[in-house]
């Protein structure tokens, strides 16, 4: 089952959506990747945040990394499309139903979709920090807001979505996931991983 854009693709658009139509969701993915592209070889790690999700209704203590998010982090950039630096949670909730689609879709449709798919919630943490994640060195963050709390000089242009794509039998077998309590915090204390 695939997915369809509603994105119009002018310079004023807030949101990258999209809507639960099979084999219609290769275009905004695409868009917000090849964005996510170009906005990372200019702010790398520091323009970035790592994507986490959960269904409550599948496992509550089970977060996904779903992906990466990246922003444009200076009004003089000559990409720039809004008239205001996006804030983390603008970064995600403007592209927030393409990363819930593709999740329950294409990447875990056995934790994400069918009678899971319900109160679907979506986690950040620092960009390319997946190493101390995983070590629970690292607390996640709720993403809460709607379109509503995207600002009147923001534009999805400046922010872009990679997702997490798996190889062989991740999909079935594995995939990186971390334990959390219902804030984001570890559930067992930091531990090192022997390289």
């Amino acid at each position: 089952r695939g997915f369809r854009s509603s994105l119009s693709g002018s310079t004023g658009a807030k949101t990258r959506t999209v809507s639960g139509y099979t084999g219609s969701g290769t275009k905004p993915l695409r868009s917000a990747a090849n964005t996510f592209d170009a906005i990372r070889k200019v702010y790398g790690k520091d323009g970035t945040s790592d994507l986490y999700m959960r269904s409550p209704l599948n496992n509550e203590e089970l977060f996904w990394f779903v992906g990466k998010v990246c922003r444009r982090l200076d009004m003089e950039d000559q990409d720039f499309s809004g008239t205001s630096i996006p804030s983390v949670m603008e970064a995600v909730i403007s592209q927030k139903r393409l990363i819930i689609e593709y999740a329950k879709n294409q990447l875990r449709p056995q934790n994400f979709g069918g009678p899971y798919s319900k109160n679907l919630e979506i986690w950040i943490a620092p960009g390319d920090s997946e190493m101390d994640t995983v070590q629970n060195k690292m607390s996640l963050v709720k993403v809460t807001g709607s379109q509503k709390d995207l600002s009147a000089t923001f534009s999805v242009n400046d922010v872009g979505f990679n997702p997490e794509i798996y190889l062989s039998d991740e999909q079935k077998e594995g995939g990186l996931r971390v334990r959390r309590d219902e804030f984001g915090e570890p559930l067992n204390g930091v531990f090192e991983i022997n390289a």
